[in-house]
């Protein structure tokens, strides 16, 4: 939901300081929300909620291989600390499963840093293929 957008927000910062990089998140509340909710969304999330807060989430937007076909990319899985080990990053991690079979898609892909062995062994419970062989690259527009 459009008004979630700020707590999603606190979340990506979160996961920011735990990956040491609280520096890159520069994407604005108003921005990330019109890219979610307007009237050309670029992704799509679900979020997993405690009490009426929400305390994780898992962005996800439609990536196309020429060898594959469109394939579910999973942006950002994240649940808070306290939160951690809880069961809220299966039921997340299960209902975007569905969502690749609703949609028809290929497949799932995403990244893991190769430090976070919490959330490597997370995936390995979905028997996770990691491809090793690939460097990530990207270039800024400034």
């Amino acid at each position: 939901m459009r008004e979630d957008c700020p707590r999603l927000l606190e979340l990506i910062h979160e996961l920011a300081l735990f990956e040491k990089a609280p520096q890159e998140v520069t994407v604005t509340v108003e921005h990330f929300t019109e890219s979610g909710f307007g009237d050309q969304p670029v992704w799509w999330a679900f979020v997993a909620t405690v009490n009426g807060r929400v305390e994780g989430f898992a962005l996800y937007y439609i990536r196309y291989s020429t060898w594959k076909g469109q394939r579910l990319y999973l942006e950002d899985l994240i649940v808070t600390e306290e939160m951690r080990g809880k069961g809220l990053g299966k039921l997340l991690f299960d209902r975007l499963m569905v969502e690749v079979r609703e949609k028809h898609f290929s497949g799932m892909v995403w990244q893991v840093l190769d430090w976070n062995e919490p959330a490597i062994n997370f995936y390995k419970k979905y028997a996770a293929q990691f491809d090793a062989g690939w460097i990530n690259c990207s270039v800024s527009a400034y």
